[in-house]
């Protein structure tokens, strides 16, 4: 059987627009994505404050956008989601979103707006944890269906899924606002999300930044690490393996990773999986998780016998305490604290440097 191809190239500021056209063709892009069909760009909005290494880089998201468009690909658009603690149109604005997809006429929709239908659906394939969540049904985003859906990660740490990427990427756009429900069964949660997407969508690619990578407790109080690396993968579970590789991690010792490849769902195993560009078999950067508070309460309140009492906690007004505890310890806490200083000191980096030009 052939193995799954991830592309890795090793980029800079001055080359990183035209290394990500060189970088979906080194994937093979067009053997994914039919160009018949409505690309969907979905990029990821960890956090609405531009924090590096949470979010889409504004590079990551022209380059593909040049790349595809050199490629024939002229239906593109793009889709992000809500959260209840980050705001996308605010984080569209502070990432400079806005400023690219008004360069390239890309048009826009949020999946948590007026115009987005939510149906109820049934998949075709076995899930391991979505049915039991979510007894009164599956509900996704019709929008969705039958259209290509490219993948904008970044590469990091996540305090729930040790890393995240390519497939935690669907965890916003496919779920509701409800996603909280999952977080005990993130991984299964996340193998689940990935049998549906290869149920709905035409064609599913993947396009990983680790210009600046996330080291530590994320998917937002992290310590950025600039890496220079760019990975691109028609395999979410490859790239998302290859991806855990680089950080230190053993990508079968990621729960995610390892039921996604044990299902068929993709490469997880480094010996099932071809990298080419990057010689990167000799790289560890001994990334480490860590804590935060955010994944203390977590920890107690979804993995501890406390689990006992979510119902009462996630599925009751009393949610909102917790989603204010969170938005006010990163908003009003972590980052006029210690993220802004952060950001501050990357900002005179090469990359933070071509931040400021957008």
């Amino acid at each position: 059987m052939a193995k799954s191809k991830v592309a890795i190239i090793k980029t800079n500021p001055e080359s990183v627009l035209d290394d990500y056209s060189k970088l979906l063709k080194l994937a093979e892009v067009e053997k994914f994505l039919p160009k018949d069909k409505v690309t969907i760009l979905k990029d990821n909005i960890s956090w609405h404050y531009p924090f590096p290494g949470a979010n889409t880089t504004p590079w990551q998201l022209e380059g593909t956008i040049q790349g595809l468009k050199k490629l024939g690909y002229d239906q593109v658009m793009a889709v992000e989601n809500e959260t209840v603690v980050t705001n996308a149109p605010k984080g569209e604005r502070l990432n400079k979103y806005d400023v690219i997809f008004k360069k390239y006429g890309i048009e826009v929709k949020f999946n948590f707006s007026d115009e987005f239908k939510w149906v109820k659906y049934e998949p075709k394939g076995d899930l391991l944890a979505l049915p039991k969540i979510y007894k009164h049904g599956i509900f996704l985003p019709e929008f969705f269906f039958d259209k290509n859906i490219l993948h904008l990660p970044t590469a990091k740490c996540h305090i729930y899924t040790t890393t995240t990427g390519a497939m935690k990427n669907a965890f916003g756009g496919l779920l509701t606002t409800k996603r909280h429900y999952t977080h005990t069964w993130i991984h299964e949660t996340l193998v689940d999300l990935l049998t549906v997407q290869k149920e709905i969508h035409s064609g599913i690619f993947a396009v990983m930044d680790g210009t600046t990578m996330g080291n530590g407790p994320g998917p937002r109080t992290m310590k950025p690490e600039i890496k220079d690396y760019i990975l691109a993968s028609g395999d979410c579970v490859a790239i998302d393996a290859v991806a855990a590789k680089m950080m230190g991690f053993d990508p079968m010792s990621i729960k995610y990773i390892r039921l996604a490849h044990e299902k068929g769902l993709g490469a997880g195993r480094m010996e099932d999986i071809e990298v080419v560009g990057e010689d990167i078999s000799g790289i560890n950067f001994h990334f480490t998780v860590g804590d935060n508070f955010a994944s203390r309460v977590g920890d107690l309140l979804w993995f501890s016998p406390l689990r006992v009492f979510q119902k009462l906690f996630f599925r009751t007004p009393l949610v909102n305490i917790f989603v204010f505890g969170s938005a006010f310890y990163h908003d009003r806490f972590w980052w006029p604290l210690k993220g802004k200083r952060i950001f501050k000191k990357w900002s005179e980096t090469k990359w933070g440097k071509l931040f400021q030009k957008y």
